[in-house]
């Protein structure tokens, strides 16, 4: 028989495998290691458990070191194990003795004295981690000068954010829910509140989505009534604002499966958006629209907040397949709009690969963003572009990390 909260860690031990050994995103492994533990609160731990040793691996594992004659491998299990036994003691406030009753078993055949006594040990000695997580060398590398601060924006998970469907009433709805408004549309709670219990959710007032995420939607305006495309839609928290600032919305996503969400989405929110199923680098449009919102796909490391799997999971491989995918689909949006047209490009990327690099290519004229079209303490670059990354904003709770860059189309005639 298993010992009370035994699964949850077998499940967060298989989490860790996915990602570090196979490079699986932590989404992408839930469903199998997840299959086996009852009840979403031991599935939420699994789930917890697993994202603080990845937030926190550099660290937990400098203390693993220090309390054994010779290094573990990194791949060794027992190392794995120690790594979640001391972060549900210095992350999740798990007593000690919990920890060793649900971590040894997770040896069985294995060297249990091992792990128990490294665990006493850094008991003994009362360590802690820092105040902000050591990022791996690679990141650390290709964030510069802001690894630092994106460090401190990974220390705590990120608090809930929502986008209102109806902008007006941004005041009464943050009154109601009882969380903070960092612009008009937007409301933010604390983490780990439930959604669908909250007031709002089932009458579709609004939906979940980082105040990062909610501003290239945003930079294209009021839609009062032109078309606009929506490329690589899915999941459709874009959709649903464009939809809502009255837009005519065709939404494209090459996932059928995610598609379904954006349905249920709309659906729930009573708004309207045609959706097509493609692949953008080969569909082709009936005609050009008077706006294109190009959410590319990337390596997502700006959401590393929230999944800080892609810490360990991404390198350079990686980020060239991304940018080459994300220059053909630039290339292509450019084409689909009408003369005077607006493109919104955005990737959830802190590779410059990914957005700065990109923009020399774009074949149309600049449209840059300006300050009062964003949150208080967000600025746009000398270009007229916009970076996010989670050492902004920390005193409100932080946000993820964007690239955006607006551009124009010119009308014909004009240079």
């Amino acid at each position: 028989m298993d010992v009370p909260g035994l699964p949850a860690r077998r499940a967060a031990l298989s989490l860790l495998d996915a990602v570090l050994r196979r490079g699986e995103t932590l989404d992408q492994a839930a469903h199998g290691a997840l299959r086996r533990v009852r009840g979403e609160a031991d599935k939420a731990l699994a789930r917890a458990i697993a994202s603080e040793v990845l937030r926190w691996k550099v660290d937990l594992d400098g203390l693993i070191d220090s309390a054994t004659k010779k290094p573990l491998p990194q791949d060794a299990k027992p190392r794995q194990v120690l790594g979640l036994m001391l972060a549900q003691w210095l992350r999740l406030d798990t007593p000690p003795h919990a920890v060793i009753a649900t971590g040894l078993p997770l040896l069985a055949g294995g060297p249990r004295r091992l792990a128990h006594g490294v665990f006493s040990t850094l008991v003994k000695r009362e360590v802690a981690l820092p105040a902000a997580p050591t990022l791996p060398d690679a990141a650390r590398l290709r964030w510069g000068e802001r690894a630092n601060a994106i460090a401190a924006g990974l220390a705590m998970p990120p608090p809930l954010d929502v986008t209102l469907r109806n902008a007006g009433e941004t005041a009464q709805w943050a009154e109601r829910l009882g969380g903070l408004s960092l612009m008009q549309g937007h409301v933010r709670l604390p983490r780990g509140t439930a959604v669908a219990d909250l007031p709002g959710y089932t009458e579709g007032a609004w939906w979940v989505q980082d105040l990062a995420a909610s501003l290239p939607a945003r930079l294209l305006g009021p839609g009062e009534g032109h078309r606009v495309l929506d490329l690589c839609a899915a999941p459709g928290g874009k959709t649903l604002q464009l939809a809502a600032a009255g837009w005519q919305v065709t939404a494209l996503d090459v996932s059928k499966r995610r598609l379904e969400r954006l349905r249920e989405n709309l659906a729930r929110t009573s708004l309207e958006a045609r959706i097509v199923t493609a692949n953008a680098l080969q569909w082709e449009p009936d005609e050009q629209f008077d706006a294109v919102l190009l959410d590319a796909p990337c390596t997502a490391t700006g959401t590393c907040r929230r999944h800080p799997d892609v810490l360990h999971r991404i390198g350079s491989g990686q980020i060239e397949e991304m940018a080459g995918l994300q220059a053909a689909l630039l290339d292509r949006a450019a084409q689909w709009l009408k003369p005077g047209g607006r493109l919104v490009y955005a990737v959830c990327a802190l590779e410059r690969e990914e957005g700065e690099a990109q923009m020399p290519a774009v074949p149309l004229a600049a449209n840059p963003i300006r300050v009062g079209e964003l949150p208080a303490g967000l600025s746009p670059s000398p270009e007229g572009w916009l970076r996010t990354d989670p050492g902004m904003l920390g005193e409100q709770g932080g946000l993820d990390g964007f690239f955006i860059a607006r551009f124009v189309r010119n009308p014909v005639g004009n240079s």
